[in-house]
């Protein structure tokens, strides 16, 4: 067999023959209104223009000095700016490093100088932290504002690409060079970052794109709400690219009613996105019905939802209500970040109860990750459903090192095999379907035994009275620990009592939490998920007032 290199560069062929009439719809930042709330502005182009214009950006990066193996950081939101980034800067040889754009300056700043970035991308919106980057990263030679225009000193997008031309005289590659450059979330310590090679993610956007995963083609609109920062956006860009799928962007504009909007005037057919944004999404198609103004979604086949556990109620209620179909996918940035799709097995319907069962699980693995159970002796864990274990996961797409700091306690070598420690508790059944029990962080431990607070939350989901729900972990006198639950009410609060007498029938009974607390917002995280450890310490001394165990 001939030995071709997987790069990136695969991309631009298909984008400039094969597909170049497919097109990129993007949401800007237009200005503001009289409030000073941000007004998008829609923006259309192609994939043909997308790669010509990522030559142009390879020639400008060049004319500044960067070389193979360079890192240039993004600091932006969703949008075909970002797009050519992610085509172009990996495809010239250098390294695409995507930054958390709601990490702090100072934590951006250590993050840059980890990376060593020669050159920043970014949306104008973050201009105030130029400063602090310039006086605190040395390796940062040049600063590029997305758009025509920039202040002094720095360098507006269009006119830094517009000398060069459409063409680029790509250089041979190693598929296992490094391509893209993201950090773990760090919600404890610094965060970690995670190289991805061009191998790795065009193996993983083959997987991503196949049947058994989100199972995309040319006839596809893919609306990414997922940040591109992220984990390269579950690889959504990527997919779309190789397959030939349509492209949406919505940037900072990703409140439910925008989403939905979106879902509709661009006819999407998959999406991604965390529960929360999901959780908005369901709240505006709601009200819609609730005021008799439908949205019309029949050409939405499905939702890919992750980040956290998906509630089967809102899988339940996306469905009945509203005819919208959503599968789970789980990973992290160390798996680039898929490793398991929840689509529903042949001969079984995906809206029967088993069917729904199923899609609230994490799934099965997709084509070439494989993954394991130990127990904390480091034995064996059984694969039959109940016994729970670390979840262990290996693949062509999983990081084997960290950048910087090489193989950490994280890798585990069995075998003779290096396996990755998700940090995640689960359990797998004998048809090696995954059920992510929690974090092992985020697992309660109540006299001597383990209460899944994922399980606790969905459960509580399931009640119409409730929005949202955090179950964490707070010190107990008797049981060391008790499981606390945190409620965003719906409408009128349920009454703690109420509550418990749902659980009864979804959980068992030393599980029910002791206390409930209604709260009007819970804090969230860079990537869409909620803060347990901050949750946890905000309620570390709170003082029990019910208790069922």
């Amino acid at each position: 067999m001939m030995d071709v290199q997987l790069t990136t560069q695969a991309l631009l062929p298909r984008c400039l023959k094969l597909f170049p009439q497919q097109t990129v719809t993007s949401l800007l930042v237009g200005g503001q209104d009289e409030s000073g709330k941000p007004v998008p502005v829609k923006h259309h182009t192609t994939y043909r223009e997308v790669a010509q214009r990522a030559a142009q950006l390879a020639g400008a990066l060049t004319g500044v000095g960067v070389q193979p193996g360079d890192r240039v950081a993004t600091l932006a939101v969703n949008s075909f700016y970002h797009l050519e980034a992610y085509l172009g800067i990996p495809s010239m040889g250098a390294v695409i490093h995507t930054l958390n754009i709601r990490l702090p300056a100072e934590q951006l700043v250590w993050i840059l100088n980890d990376s060593g970035a020669k050159v920043l991308l970014l949306d104008p919106m973050f201009l105030p932290m130029v400063p602090a980057f310039q006086a605190n990263c040395p390796a940062l030679e040049t600063v590029v504002v997305f758009g025509a225009q920039a202040p002094d000193g720095l360098k507006a997008y269009e006119e830094f690409i517009a000398p060069h031309p459409t063409t680029f005289e790509w250089p041979e590659l190693d598929e296992k060079s490094g391509a893209m450059l993201c950090y773990t979330s760090g919600t404890t310590g610094n965060p970690k970052g995670v190289l991805y090679t061009h191998r790795s993610l065009m193996l993983h956007a083959l997987a991503g794109g196949s049947r058994d995963a989100f199972n995309v083609g040319e006839g596809d609109v893919v609306y990414p709400i997922v940040p591109m920062f992220h984990a390269n956006a579950w690889g959504a860009p990527h997919i779309a690219l190789m397959f030939g799928a349509s492209l949406v962007f919505t940037g900072i504009f990703n409140d439910g009613k925008t989403v939905a909007q979106t879902l509709e005037t661009e006819k999407v057919t998959f999406c991604l996105g965390v529960v929360t944004v999901m959780l908005g999404l369901l709240e505006e198609l709601d009200r819609a019905q609730e005021e008799s103004r439908n949205y019309d979604l029949s050409h939405l086949r499905k939702i890919g939802c992750g980040g956290t556990a998906v509630p089967e109620a809102l899988m339940r209620a996306l469905h009945w209500r509203h005819g919208v179909h959503m599968m789970q996918a789980w990973g992290m940035t160390e798996t680039s970040p898929l490793a398991t799709c929840s689509n529903v097995p042949a001969g079984l319907d995906p809206v029967s109860d088993e069917g729904f069962a199923h899609r609230s699980k994490q799934g099965r693995v997709v084509p070439f990750i494989e993954v394991d159970l130990i127990g904390d002796d480091g034995n064996d864990v059984a694969h039959d459903g109940e016994t729970m274990g670390r979840l262990l996961v290996r693949g062509p797409w999983v990081v084997g090192e960290y950048y910087n700091r090489g193989r950490t306690s994280d890798f585990v070598e069995r075998g003779g095999k290096l396996w990755l420690d998700t940090g995640d508790i689960a359990t797998i059944s004998p048809g090696g379907e995954v059920w992510v029990q929690d974090r092992a962080k985020d697992l309660v431990k109540s006299g001597g035994e383990w209460i899944s607070s994922a399980e606790v939350e969905n459960a509580l989901m399931a009640h119409p009275q409730v929005a949202a729900a955090v179950v964490v972990a707070v010190p107990h006198e008797k049981w060391t620990e008790r499981p606390l639950a945190l409620v965003i009410p719906r409408g009128e609060a349920p009454t703690p009592d109420a509550l418990r007498e749902h659980l009864i029938s979804h959980v068992a009974k030393w599980w029910i939490p002791d206390d409930f607390v209604m709260v009007q917002e819970l804090p969230i995280g860079a990537t869409g998920k909620y803060l347990k450890r901050e949750i946890r310490e905000q309620y570390k001394g709170h003082q029990w007032t019910g208790g069922q165990a």
